[in-house]
C-alpha cells in the first residue's frame, strides 16, 4: 500500500510504500509512519487494510479527522483508500494504486510557495545590487527609483533563464494564479460597480493598476490582451450577476479553475511572460515601497481582519471563520521592516527596547504588531480592519444577529436614555453593536467617545471623539481611559460612550452613568450576562478597594440593560441575551439579571415573556407597544400597562 503524507499547508509531500497490511502511526520511531510533532501521540493509530476497505484505530490520546468526521481515543472507523486522515498538524492519504490527486488548494499553496521562493531569490540580489532603503526614501514623486527596480528585476529574471522552455509548463499554472489575483483586485478597485460602464476596455485596464505603477513600464499592447482577457473571465463566471463585492469574489475564488482552462489558449507565450513579470515587479514592487503581501489584503473588503503569525503564515477572517491567505513575506527581516513601515505612518516606533505597539493607519483599521525577543517566533501582527460600510439594525437584522422584535426594544432604550453595557468575547462584534445602538441616539445631544484606538463611527455631527495616548520614549506623556472618562464630565456630554472598559476606568463610567449622563454604553468582555457582574466586580476593585456590596449598588444604579453577543463556531455573530439589571436581592444580597431575549433554542432571539421595570415609561412616550416585543401577544396599550403593573410587583422582592 502507498501512503501520501504532509504537514496541512504544506504542499510537498512524502510517499512511502508499505507491504504489511498493519500500519502504525505515532511519533515514536517503531511505527511504521513516523510523524514528527508533539501534538502526535507516540502512539497514535493503526490502520487495517480488511477486504479492499481501511479500518483506523485510534489508540492515542489525541484525537484525528477521517474526511469530517472525528475519532477519538479508543474509537474504530471504516473508510475507504483516498479519503483524507488528518492527525493534526499531518494530512495523510492511503492508495493502493495510484496517488490521490492534488486538491485546487494544494495546488494553489504549491504555486505561491514557488513564486515566494523566486521572489526571494531576486529580493536578495537586488539587495546586492541596489540600496534598497535610498530608493523607499526617494519614491515619493520620483519614478526614476520605480524604473530602476524594474530594470533590475527584469535583468536578474534573464539571468536566472526564468522564461526558459523547461518552467514552461509550471509558468502556464502559475499564470492562471496570477490572473485569478487580478481579477480579484480589479473587482475590489471597482468598489462593488456592477458591469463595465463607458470605456470598456480601458476602463478595466485602469482598474487593474496598483499604486505603484507607471506607464513607462507598462506595454499597452499587453495591457489590452489583459484586459479582454479578463473581460471574457468575467463573462464566463457571469460576476456581473451578484450583486455584492462579497458574492463576486467568492464566485472567483470558488469557480475560476472551472473557467481556467476555457481561458488557457488565450495565454500566449508573450503575454504568459508578460503578467508573470508584471506579478513580480508588483510583489516586490510592495515588499520594497509599500505592505508587502498584506497590500492587497489590507484593500480586500470581504478581509476582516488580517493575522500575521510568521513570515510564512499569514491569516484572515472571512466572514467570521479563519483561513489561511496564501500569501507570504519573504523573510522575518523584510516582515520586521514592513512592520516598522505601517506604524511608522502614524507616529509610532517599534524596535527591540520597544518591542510592542498599539496604532491605527489612516483608515482607521487597528493595528498591534510584536516583535522578537517579546515574540519568539518572529514579528507578529494584526490588523482588524476599519469597515468602509457602517452597519445598522436593518443589517443586523438581515444577517440573522438580531430579531426585530429585539431591535425595536432596544431603539426604545437608547432613546429613553438607559444605560447599555454590550458584552461579548473578543471578535464577536461589540464595537459593531455599539455603532448600531449609537444611531438612535437623537441627534440634538452631545456625545463624547472616548477609545484606546478610534473605531467607533457616530452619524450623529456633535461629537466629541477622544482617543488615549500611551508615554513617550521618557515614559511621560501617558493618557489612560480613566483620565478621559474624568476629563469628559467636565465637558458637558449628555451622553458618554466609552469603547472599552477594561481596567479601573469601570468605576469612572459606573460613577458617569449615575452622575446624570442617562443613556451612556460601553462595552465589556464577558462570555455571559451574568458573568459581566463578576467582570465588573474585578475591574472596580483594580481600582479602589469596595465592599462587593457597593460596587453591586453602584452596578445596579447604572446599568440598565445588557446585550450579550456571541459568535457561533461557523462564526456567525448573534445576540443571545437581552437582560435588565432590575435591582438586588435584599435575601442573597445578589444582583437580579433576568433575561429579556435570549437564544434558548440555539436558532433565533425569542422574548422569555419577562417584562422589564421600565416598560410603563417605554409605552407612556409610544417608543414600543407589546405587540412588537411580545409579537401580539398583548394588544393593546392599556393591556400592556396593565401587564407591565403585574409584571414588576410579582418581581419586587417579598
Amino acid at each position: 500500500m502507498k501512503v501520501w503524507y504532509n504537514k496541512i499547508h504544506d504542499s510537498r509531500r512524502t510517499m512511502v510504500e508499505i507491504a504489511d497490511s498493519v500500519i502504525h502511526i505515532g511519533r515514536d520511531g517503531a511505527n511504521t509512519i513516523v510523524l514528527a510533532s508533539p501534538l502526535v501521540s507516540k502512539r497514535h493509530a493503526i490502520v487495517t487494510q480488511v477486504n479492499g476497505k481501511l479500518r483506523l484505530e485510534n489508540v492515542g490520546i489525541n484525537g484525528c479527522m477521517v474526511g469530517e468526521t472525528e475519532v477519538l481515543g479508543g474509537q474504530t472507523l471504516e473508510f475507504t483508500p483516498g479519503q483524507q486522515v488528518r492527525i493534526w498538524p499531518y494530512s495523510l492519504t492511503f492508495e493502493a494504486e495510484t496517488a490521490s490527486a492534488i486538491t485546487r488548494l494544494q495546488l494553489e499553496a504549491h504555486l505561491r510557495t514557488i513564486m515566494a521562493d523566486l521572489e526571494l531569490r531576486i529580493h536578495k540580489q537586488l539587495l546586492e545590487r541596489l540600496d534598497l532603503y535610498e530608493l523607499e526614501s526617494n519614491r515619493v514623486g520620483n519614478t526614476e527609483s520605480i524604473i530602476l527596480l524594474e530594470n533590475n528585476i527584469e535583468d536578474i529574471c534573464r539571468e536566472l533563464n526564468l522564461f526558459g522552455t523547461e518552467n514552461a509548463p509550471l509558468l502556464e499554472e502559475v499564470t492562471g494564479l496570477t490572473l485569478r489575483d487580478y481579477l480579484i483586485n480589479q473587482l475590489i478597485l471597482e468598489g462593488g460597480r456592477t458591469g463595465l460602464g463607458a470605456g470598456g476596455i480601458e476602463a478595466v485596464g485602469a482598474l487593474i493598476k496598483n499604486e505603484f505603477d507607471i506607464p513607462a513600464t507598462l506595454i499597452a499592447e499587453r495591457e489590452a490582451e489583459l484586459a479582454e482577457l479578463l473581460k471574457y473571465t468575467r463573462e464566463r463566471l457571469s460576476l456581473d450577476s451578484e450583486l455584492d463585492l462579497s458574492g463576486r469574489i467568492q464566485k472567483v475564488e470558488s469557480q475560476f479553475a472551472a473557467v481556467f482552462p476555457m481561458v488557457r489558449p488565450h495565454l500566449h507565450q508573450e503575454l504568459r511572460r508578460y503578467l508573470i513579470l508584471r506579478t513580480l515587479k508588483k510583489d516586490l514592487k510592495d515588499t520594497v515601497f509599500g505592505f508587502g503581501p498584506l497590500q492587497d489584503l489590507i484593500r480586500a473588503p470581504t478581509i476582516n481582519e488580517i493575522m500575521v503569525v510568521k513570515s510564512d503564515f499569514i491569516y484572515v477572517e472571512r466572514d467570521g471563520v479563519l483561513e489561511l491567505s496564501g500569501r507570504r513575506f519573504i523573510s522575518d527581516k523584510v516582515t520586521e521592516s514592513i512592520i516598522e513601515r505601517i506604524v511608522a505612518q502614524v507616529g509610532r516606533r517599534i524596535d527591540k527596547s520597544q518591542p510592542l505597539v498599539d496604532a491605527r493607519l489612516p483608515d482607521g483599521s487597528r493595528v498591534n504588531a510584536i516583535i522578537p525577543p517579546l515574540a519568539i517566533k518572529g514579528p507578529c501582527l494584526t490588523i482588524r480592519k476599519f469597515p468602509a460600510h457602517r452597519f445598522t439594525m436593518d443589517d443586523l437584522i438581515e444577517r440573522g444577529s438580531m430579531t426585530p422584535s429585539a431591535a425595536v426594544f432596544l431603539r426604545a432604550c437608547v432613546i429613553d436614555r438607559k444605560n447599555i453595557l454590550v458584552s461579548g468575547g473578543t471578535g464577536t462584534g461589540k464595537t459593531t453593536m455599539l455603532n448600531v445602538l449609537s444611531s438612535f441616539i437623537p441627534h440634538k445631544e452631545r456625545i463624547v467617545t472616548i477609545e484606546d484606538t478610534t473605531e467607533l463611527q457616530l452619524h450623529q455631527d456633535h461629537v466629541v471623539t477622544l482617543e488615549s495616548k500611551q508615554a513617550n520614549v521618557e515614559g511621560a506623556g501617558a493618557y489612560t481611559i480613566r483620565d478621559l472618562v474624568k476629563n469628559a464630565l467636565r465637558m458637558r456630554p449628555d451622553r458618554i460612550i466609552v469603547g472599552e472598559c477594561r481596567g479601573p476606568e469601570a468605576i469612572d463610567m459606573l460613577q458617569a452613568m449615575n452622575t446624570g449622563h442617562d443613556g451612556s454604553m460601553t462595552t465589556v468582555h464577558a462570555n455571559s450576562s451574568e458573568e459581566v457582574i463578576k467582570r465588573l466586580e474585578v475591574l472596580v476593585l483594580m481600582a479602589v478597594d469596595l465592599p462587593v456590596v457597593s460596587i453591586h449598588r453602584q452596578i445596579s444604579s447604572a446599568i440598565d440593560i445588557v446585550v450579550q453577543i456571541t459568535r457561533l463556531p461557523g462564526g456567525k455573530r448573534v445576540v443571545t441575551q437581552v437582560s435588565e439589571i432590575s435591582g438586588i436581592d435584599p435575601d442573597t444580597k445578589q444582583l437580579i439579571v433576568t433575561d429579556i431575549y435570549n437564544y434558548r433554542d440555539g436558532q433565533t432571539l425569542h422574548p422569555t415573556g419577562y417584562l422589564p421595570t421600565f416598560v410603563e415609561s417605554l409605552i407612556e412616550k409610544k417608543l414600543l407597544e407589546l405587540k412588537f416585543l411580545y409579537g401580539g401577544e398583548a394588544q393593546t396599550t392599556a393591556d400592556g400597562q396593565k401587564a407591565a403593573a403585574e409584571a414588576r410587583a410579582s418581581s419586587r422582592p417579598k
